[in-house]
């Protein structure tokens, strides 16, 4: 990543800035290994499970539902084989949730949404793909490009957090709408994913 941050800070003296106060460089490197289908399940179940929840609320849920199966994610078939308001309670889902859950283990059983082609697939295609379960939104398809197929040009457009670090960072009088950050990102390209790394951590680094 540290051609990233090069490459970042050349083209946005702003995010340049932003880079070198936060010190080192660094971002976690690429996994050598390539996540299957079955991983892909999990990451996407989590990120149900945790929608709308603040970091340790989202961790409690996800440590019930690891629980409630014996330490591991469940499987679409163990979904949908559940009562659904066994699941809930035993868990702390919403009933929304529950559906939700549902309906990506049914996508996956039917085979209408086919995980292990997603590693494959340009990045337009996969946010259609997993836009097609209920419950998964373009939010949720950026974090699974950014974190779990580790693509490197992802913009979290919708992400609040990107949108109140760039306000700060570039002084703008408001949070930027989706257009206008899309379009201050252009020179981020073909790192916007690494920008929205640094982004995020400039928050981190702001006294509250």
């Amino acid at each position: 990543m540290v051609d990233a941050a090069t490459a970042l800070s050349a083209a946005d003296p702003v995010l340049g800035r932003l880079i070198t106060a936060l010190g080192d460089p660094e971002l976690p490197a690429r996994r050598p290994d390539r996540p299957d289908g079955g991983e892909h399940y999990a990451a996407l179940v989590r990120t149900i499970a945790g929608q709308q929840l603040s970091v340790r609320a989202a961790q409690a849920v996800w440590r019930k539902l690891l629980d409630r199966f014996d330490g591991r994610a469940p499987t679409p078939e163990e979904v949908l084989a559940s009562d659904a308001e066994e699941l809930r309670a035993a868990a702390g889902l919403s009933r929304a949730k529950v559906s939700y859950l549902r309906s990506l283990a049914e996508h996956v059983v039917t085979g209408e949404l086919e995980l292990d082609r997603l590693n494959e697939l340009p990045d337009d295609d996969v946010i259609a793909e997993l836009t097609g379960v209920k419950g998964l939104g373009e939010w949720s398809a950026h974090m699974f490009l950014m974190f779990q197929l580790e693509r490197p040009d992802i913009l979290a457009t919708g992400d609040l957090g990107i949108r109140r670090a760039v306000e700060l960072a570039y002084g703008l009088p408001g949070l930027p709408k989706p257009a206008e950050l899309t379009e201050l990102a252009e020179a981020w390209r073909p790192h916007r994913s690494a920008a929205c790394r640094y982004l995020w951590r400039s928050l981190d680094a702001t006294p509250a």
